[in-house]
């Protein structure tokens, strides 16, 4: 019984972390070392989106409320690289500090006396980048309404079971479930313009075919940083609720 809960143990490190692969598996991914993967459900051109399934990962999380979703990814990404650059607990350093004091006497007798003072203090480390990037945006029902932003981090592989805890208290971990998502892709710059545009034609698409969807809210997801100029990839994801509609050649 033992053994075979030790065996169960193993099985889900693997699973979790096999979802987390070198970025070489992914076109989309060519500036992190890992990369999220999926498996591919279907695909077809003439609805422009396809349907992936995705396996539970966790992510480093932290959220903003704006009106517009760049205001809110420009605050909620300092907030984010901070935790991935070293702001986090994720072991201790101890420092001793030595002072040597000398006493010279009459007759050239020299006496030391050496003082030492050890101090213990948190010191975060640093964890590589990965892609994507999503961000969970509300669906809003006023134009004048804010939003409430949830900017994510994938963690890599070595830090998806213990990853380190955050030192600011805005940053919390999440964790995606095992899930199937609505996909449509799209070139150039993830701003609030393109993303709104892109999220509004697959919800178009998705209720042409009447899928079934979760509403309340959508991800932005993009892959590249702000250095890259050609070929960059973003999406829009819907959760899949019930059975995913895939779209057939007309």
């Amino acid at each position: 019984m033992v053994y075979f809960a030790g065996l169960v143990g193993l099985l889900l490190i693997l699973t979790a972390e096999a979802r987390i692969g070198n970025s070489s598996e992914s076109s989309f991914c060519t500036e992190s070392r890992e990369c999220l993967l999926y498996d591919l459900v279907c695909k077809n051109g003439d609805y422009n989106y396809e349907v992936r399934h995705y396996d539970s990962v966790k992510w480093v999380s932290t959220d903003e409320e704006c009106y517009f979703m760049d205001k809110a990814m420009y605050t909620a990404f300092g907030r984010l690289f901070k935790y991935i650059t070293g702001s986090n607990e994720a072991g201790e350093c101890v420092c001793v500090f030595v002072c040597v004091c000398a006493c010279v006497h009459v007759f050239v007798r020299i006496d030391l006396f050496v003082c030492v003072w050890m101090q213990i203090f948190p010191v975060g480390v640093n964890i590589d980048m990965t892609t994507p990037v999503t961000v969970k945006i509300e669906e809003k029902k006023r134009m004048w309404q804010s939003s409430v932003f949830t900017l994510n981090f994938l963690l890599p592989s070595d830090y998806q079971m213990t990853p380190p805890q955050p030192s600011d208290d805005r940053v919390y971990f999440t964790e995606m479930p095992d899930m199937k998502v609505y996909v449509r892709s799209y070139g150039g710059w993830m701003m609030s313009l393109t993303s709104s545009i892109n999220s509004m034609l697959l919800k178009r698409q998705l209720d042409k075919v009447q899928a079934t969807y979760n509403k309340d809210y959508h991800y932005a997801v993009g892959y590249d940083s702000p250095m890259k100029i050609l070929n960059r990839h973003n999406e829009v994801w819907y959760m899949v609720e019930g059975e995913p509609v895939c779209p057939t050649s007309s």
